[in-house]
């Protein structure tokens, strides 16, 4: 089993829950390393004192604050730890929210909660089975790696899940970041026409159907480079849709969608008739072979007899 990477407790009421903290995701990349162009020399970074050039070793680093002038406030790692709520082993709910009611926008990371010990399972289960049947998540907070977060706590099939996420004053108001944002849509039979399109595209969420296409194209430019062999990029760069060619590109689109989904609908459909063919001819063949044996059992009694 994997180690947790915080453990403490989830509080709410008068009721302490031990859990521990994993990892729910990983990330795939290629790693790379950093050259100077035209040579095989590695680019490395050190920790080097600004005043004197010399390395400083990790364990003699401390942080400063800048307050202006060319001043700073030093703060000790143990001083921050002294600081933190609950000591860093609390997560404390203050409420409980509809989880249709988050905006995803504030969800930054997901782990894993799992019970710490068998001795305390079942309030596990039986806050991970209560926030299921109502759709609720708790509203936390807690401090980890000398960081406050603020965090969500949802159920997700057997386990329960944290989400931690940014406070409301780390969200950038797009209308301060964006200068150019459009006015509401005023073309009736483009917005129709758009809405048909999205409606053709719709389906089902099933994340499997989905796969990291780019990693895969840095391995295969990495192999392709290793075998000394040409890199040729075919792709071309899409180009903006003209307002007088908005329509006709809705109308096709909406086309292709449509085709698409029949095309889909038809090969389902093919796809279940063919195994209930295969199902029905399984039940003939049994049916048959059973009477067969059957008839033989009898011819062998009335030679017996």
């Amino acid at each position: 089993m994997a180690r947790s990477i915080w453990s403490g407790y989830i509080n709410f009421g008068l009721v302490s829950v031990p859990v521990g903290l994993y990892s729910a995701t990983e990330e795939h990349e290629v790693d790379f390393h950093q050259f100077q162009k035209g040579t095989s020399d590695r680019i490395r970074y050190k920790r080097v004192n600004e005043r004197t050039g010399r390395e400083v070793d990790y364990d003699k680093i401390v942080k400063g604050h800048d307050i202006g002038g060319g001043e700073y406030v030093i703060i000790e790692p143990d001083e921050l730890d002294n600081i933190a709520p609950g000591k860093s082993r609390s997560l404390e709910i203050s409420t409980f929210v509809d989880l249709d009611e988050i905006d995803p926008i504030y969800y930054q990371k997901s782990y894993y909660l799992g019970p710490k010990d068998g001795d305390n399972a079942s309030s596990y289960a039986l806050m991970r089975d209560a926030l299921k049947k109502t759709n609720r998540a708790g509203i936390a907070k807690f401090v980890m790696r000398g960081k406050e977060y603020l965090a969500t706590i949802r159920a997700q099939d057997k386990v329960l899940v944290l989400e931690t996420m940014y406070f409301a004053d780390e969200i950038r108001d797009p209308a301060k970041e964006l200068d150019d944002l459009p006015a509401k849509s005023s073309a009736g039979k483009q917005l129709s026409m758009a809405a048909d399109l999205i409606e053709a595209m719709s389906g089902e969420w099933k994340p499997s159907d989905y796969k990291d296409s780019y990693t895969e194209r840095v391995k295969k430019l990495v192999e392709t480079k290793r075998k000394g062999k040409e890199v040729v990029f075919t792709e071309e760069e899409p180009e903006a849709t003209t307002p007088t060619d908005l329509v006709s590109a809705l109308r096709a689109s909406v086309e292709a969608a449509r085709n698409r989904r029949t095309s889909g609908t038809t090969k389902k459909t093919a796809t279940r008739k063919s195994a209930a063919r295969k199902t029905t001819a399984k039940k003939t063949t049994a049916k048959k072979t059973a009477k067969k044996a059957a008839a033989k059992k009898t011819s062998t009694r009335k030679k017996a007899a």
